[in-house]
């Protein structure tokens, strides 16, 4: 392929930009909209004390999802590196061996989980009114654990055996997936939060049972072949993924620490209500995400073609779009929060009422967060993972704990509402001190940063 045939080598314009980025940007949004069409169901058809005991549980299906993230992006990299090198049958052999790693190790969360479940649920924050509605939903996520982690190994990978739009469809069609089954186990069939998680839990296994049939048939890059046991790969594997792990464990930590102190300040209601804001938050910052996820590759292509000039324009066209966004998100929030906050709860309830005195506390974060997402994936972008992962992990962990262990001792639950805006703007200001730290480094790779 020459130079000029290649997509990332063009003159990118804002709008060519936001062109390039536009399938990033739709995943990511739809991925939000039926994640969140997901608790509707929950909060509107079973009840809001339902939706109180996905979010106690969540940190358990958060680890799950960080071990699988962990093993397939680790995992990936060394297939795909030795697919690049032509040793195909060593790599079709340690495709297996993760594939046969992720089921064990699906097997024995699973196992550990059944035994140890009403510890899981009381440690993690539970009370007896949550009680019934956290096992009945656990239990059954715990069931599916290997499908789980399938669906993110096959989704992985499935994009390095050269088959990019099928791993987008089995993504999309998860969820799509997920969305009617919940409609019918807890409408037609009245199985309740049971029926939510057995949704869920077939959304699991359907890509899964595909990227089966995929691999088995072998007609692509990669195939199922007889293995070789190397630990090394594994372990390979496991340090490769381990930032995706922490990403992960970090969101199950906050979201441990937001419902234990919810429920000490307001009971089940204020859990109720932290997790309405918690998914809305998802879904509003997905654009911010899609966008940076879109850009990126643009990014890293002229940063390795050391197209300094482009790569100012890049960041400033992207800063002029976090900019205009930020403030479109935020006017929607002031404006549309209310109705936000009533397609989860009626109205003049004790959920409601909270739900929304916190949100408008809370959506002065959505004039932030995207300046502090897009920061995080542009130095990615640019090979500099340690300043991502810093940015990203005192976004997701450090600040908001800080946060949470401060200002509701000071503030009470006001104290719980300000302590995401609060991370978003320490996390701003240090990604403005990356940035002016390394500004020769900007200045002369992309000069985005003048002094």
């Amino acid at each position: 392929m020459n130079k000029s045939d290649n997509p990332l080598s063009q003159d990118f314009t804002l709008l060519s930009l936001l062109r390039f980025a536009f399938p990033s940007i739709v995943m990511m949004i739809f991925m939000g909209l039926y994640t969140i069409v997901d608790t509707i169901f929950v909060s509107r058809l079973v009840n809001t004390n339902a939706l109180s005991a996905i979010n106690i549980v969540c940190p358990v299906i958060n680890i799950i999802i960080g071990l699988a993230s962990m093993i397939a992006t680790g995992g990936n990299a060394i297939v795909a590196k030795k697919m690049g090198a032509n040793e195909r049958k060593r790599a079709n052999q340690d495709f297996t061996l993760l594939i046969i790693f992720g089921v064990l190790l699906g097997l024995l969360i699973t196992i550990l989980g059944v035994v140890f479940i009403d510890k899981i649920i009381w440690e993690f924050g539970s009370n007896k009114i949550l009680y019934p509605y956290c096992k009945s939903y656990l239990l059954v996520i715990l069931i599916f654990t290997p499908a789980s982690i399938l669906q993110v190994l096959f989704q992985n990978l499935i994009i390095t055996a050269g088959k990019p739009m099928l791993g987008l469809i089995l993504s999309v069609g998860a969820g799509v997936i997920n969305i009617i089954f919940d409609y019918i186990f807890i409408v037609p069939f009245k199985m309740g939060i049971t029926g939510s998680a057995l949704g869920t839990g077939i959304g699991y296994v359907v890509p899964t049972v595909v990227g089966i049939i995929i691999f088995l048939r072998g007609k692509g890059t990669l195939k199922f072949v007889r293995p070789i046991l190397d630990i090394g790969v594994l372990i390979e594997s496991c340090c490769n993924g381990f930032s995706e792990m922490v990403s992960q464990m970090s969101t199950a930590m906050t979201t441990f620490l937001f419902n234990l102190i919810m429920m000490n300040l307001l009971g089940e209601n204020g859990v109720a209500a932290i997790t309405i804001i918690i998914y809305t938050q998802f879904m509003l910052t997905a654009l911010y995400i899609g966008f940076s996820m879109g850009v990126a590759p643009i990014i890293s292509y002229n940063y390795g073609a050391k197209n300094y000039q482009r790569l100012k324009k890049i960041f400033n066209n992207s800063m002029l779009f976090i900019c205009i966004m930020s403030i479109l998100v935020w006017l929607g929030s002031l404006f549309g929060g209310f109705l936000l906050i009533h397609i989860f709860s009626p109205q003049n309830t004790e959920v409601f009422n909270i739900t929304n005195n916190g949100f408008s506390i809370f959506k002065y974060s959505f004039l932030l967060c995207g300046f502090n997402i897009f920061t995080s994936a542009m130095f990615t972008a640019l090979s500099d993972g340690k300043i991502s992962a810093i940015i990203s992990f005192l976004r997701t962990f450090v600040f908001i704990a800080v946060g949470l262990s401060i200002l509701p001792t000071m503030l009470n639950v006001l104290g719980v509402w300000i302590a995401v805006p609060f991370a978003e703007l320490l996390t701003l200001i240090i990604s403005v001190i990356f940035i002016m730290k390394y500004r020769s480094k900007c200045s002369n790779k992309i000069n985005s940063c003048e002094r």
